[in-house]
């Protein structure tokens, strides 16, 4: 039997978030900043259709944003992190598998599901009923057609949010209304060189052909052809493959040029990426820091950690140590980073004579502590400050993180 897969998108997930705890702003038009409130990365549909372009810079539509009463939010990614979290768990309990491929996208396995499009109707409303974030479902039997479907739920009104795409005429139907860049996987870059071979919609891709395609460009279009005339080639990946590296990295509010208030955050950026490492269960075995001016300078040191390791402890005197090689007097830095890589699994390291006992219990205590809401646990050298980081003066609430932040319904 062939596959059916169902993609499920959030509608304008930052904005839909945002609008969650405010019912005043059910018709107002919103938009959503970049770090440091420079860019507009999301927007809501009303922003959408007064020509609000994603990536526009703030300063250049602040009057356009006046005069229509915009609303505009900084990024509050604690928010979206946890609504996406809700999304997801609701997710779980209406298909028998699920893959997480973004913060606001899913794949479902609807295999052998009876009537796919009233069970995308049913996920609509749950999704809706349990978190407060509308969503549309595309259905197919591959996952570039159920992309194509979502697009297509999300597009035409009449659809209701849900697109059944496992009939070939509907698919031909799509394709041909459907721009190439708007496939799965094909960006402006190579949606121009196809269009220079007259290739301008969807169908004109499904039709060409597939060796040509794989000489001509790479495989990973000869498999996006494939799935768009019905051969599943992508599998629902059910375990995400484990991180390589991890980064945490902030853009400060000001630039800075005090040397130990840039090392302490280094050091606090160190201790949150080992959060995460220990949250993956891996082991890091390389560490890099980078301290930046501007996008055209930075300077960057690596060091190999003696054994692999999630142990703070163990990668604070590293990174301050990659730091103080890079460091230079004189400058106004504007962003700093760390990036841990060379990751395995505890499992799979073989331990020497000389290996650092590992102090799990510590570390998870401490990660405890520091995700319980109630106080924060850190070291000395971290001193974390919030006037280092991202400009966010339009910044919501922490409405499900923070008890202080806990919406009051009088």
């Amino acid at each position: 039997m062939s596959q059916t897969f169902a993609l499920v998108d959030c509608n304008n997930f930052y904005a839909s978030c945002e609008r969650l705890f405010r019912p005043d702003l059910t018709t107002t038009p919103i938009v959503v900043l970049s770090n440091n409130d420079g860019c507009i990365v999301a927007r809501s549909q009303e922003a959408k259709q007064l020509g609000i372009k994603m990536g526009t810079p703030l300063f250049k539509v602040k009057d356009l944003l006046a005069h229509h009463k915009v609303k505009v939010f900084s990024s509050n990614y604690t928010l979206y992190g946890d609504i996406s979290q809700r999304v997801m768990q609701t997710l779980e309990t209406l298909a028998p598998h699920i893959e997480i491929y973004s913060i606001d996208e899913a794949f479902l396995d609807l295999h052998g599901m009876q009537d796919a499009a009233a069970h995308g109707q049913t996920i609509r409303a749950t999704v809706l009923k349990n978190v407060g974030v509308p969503v549309c479902v595309g259905i197919a039997p591959t996952k570039t057609l159920a992309k194509l479907a979502n697009y297509a739920a999300k597009k035409y009104k009449a659809t209701n949010g849900v697109v059944d795409l496992r009939n070939p005429q509907r698919q031909l139907k799509l394709m041909a209304l459907t721009p190439v860049d708007e496939v799965w996987g094909i960006g402006r870059r190579l949606a121009k060189k196809l269009g220079y071979h007259g290739i301008h919609t969807a169908l004109d891709l499904a039709q060409m052909n597939t060796r040509s395609a794989r000489s001509r460009y790479s495989v990973v279009l000869e498999r996006t052809i494939r799935e768009l005339n019905g051969e599943s080639c992508q599998p629902l990946e059910q375990v995400r493959a484990a991180r390589q590296q991890i980064i945490c990295s902030r853009s400060f509010g000001t630039k800075m040029t005090d040397k130990e208030e840039v090392r302490q955050a280094v050091c606090e950026f160190v201790s949150r990426a080992a959060e995460k490492l220990r949250r993956d269960r891996r082991l890091a075995g390389r560490a890099h820091v980078f301290i930046r001016t501007s996008p055209y300078y930075s300077n960057m040191a690596t060091g190999t950690v003696l054994h692999p390791s999630d142990d703070t402890r163990d990668l604070l005197p590293l990174a301050t140590e990659l730091f103080d090689q890079i460091w230079k007097d004189g400058f106004r830095y504007a962003k700093a980073g760390v990036m841990l890589s060379d990751t395995c699994s505890p499992q799979a390291l073989q331990q020497n004579l000389f290996s650092t006992p590992r102090n799990d219990a510590l570390m998870a205590t401490l990660d405890k502590v520091n995700n319980s809401g109630k106080g924060k646990i850190w070291f000395g050298s971290q001193r974390p400050r919030k006037d280092w980081f991202m400009t966010q003066e339009n910044l919501s609430p922490a409405y499900t993180t923070r008890w202080k932040d806990l919406p009051v319904v009088r």
